[in-house]
């Protein structure tokens, strides 16, 4: 697998500084674990961090190192009793290991809803700073036109869409923002199923989703 359209240096430093929202992280997170440039690029920064911090002369609490053993306890006890994900037989992961950990499972635990002309969403729970959700792509179906009010990071899980910029594949992430009006084609070869963040509201130009808008979240 070939990546060609990869995170952004602010982004993959702001998700090692912890600085990032939730469903932005789990953007990075989901790239960083298929792509060896990105991921060490992020490990690059988090050494970096931990060497500043190193050189700080921060005073720790009386109960700082009891009270970290403690919470370190208490998420091994947690890993240890959680069950597993649940996955079909002989299924390889399609997934990423952290967007596994939303939706449950692999890509059959997925619950979608639809959302018009064959496409269908699923929304992950994340806090409300920005929100997550998986997109269902026919085909040879679009997204229609729309453009954003915010940052729109957006991951391709399987198949492959292209706009006006470029074309992306599994592993991409577009990055859109205020500048960018676009309409997302699916390849026609294959369904594409996309990881998408937003940290805004989508601007659609057409009166039916901008009426649908508001129950789908979008």
């Amino acid at each position: 697998m070939t990546i060609k359209h990869h995170l952004t240096e602010s982004l993959l430093m702001g998700y090692a500084a912890g600085s990032l929202p939730e469903a932005f992280n789990l953007v990075v997170a989901s790239h960083v674990s298929l792509c060896d440039d990105c991921r060490a690029a992020v490990e690059s920064y988090e050494a970096l961090g931990g060497a500043v911090l190193d050189d700080a002369q921060v005073a720790m609490a009386e109960d700082g190192l009891a009270d970290c053993l403690a919470r370190l306890e208490t998420a091994a006890a947690e890993v240890e009793t959680a069950p597993p994900a649940p996955r079909s037989a002989n299924q390889a992961h399609s997934l990423p290991a952290p967007l596994r950990d939303y939706v449950g499972g692999d890509m059959d635990a997925i619950r979608w809803r639809p959302v018009g002309g064959g496409v269908k969403q699923a929304i992950l729970r994340t806090s409300e700073s920005a929100s997550a959700r998986l997109l269902f792509i026919p085909a040879g179906s679009a997204v229609p036109d729309h453009g954003h009010r915010g940052v729109e990071l957006t991951m391709v899980l399987q198949g492959a869409f292209a706009d006006a910029t470029d074309r992306f594949a599994r592993g991409d992430v577009e990055i859109a923002d205020e500048d960018l009006e676009h309409t997302p084609i699916a390849d026609i070869g294959a369904d594409c199923i996309c990881l998408a963040a937003t940290d805004a509201p989508l601007r659609f130009r057409s009166l039916i989703p901008r009426l649908l808008q508001p129950f789908l979240k979008i």
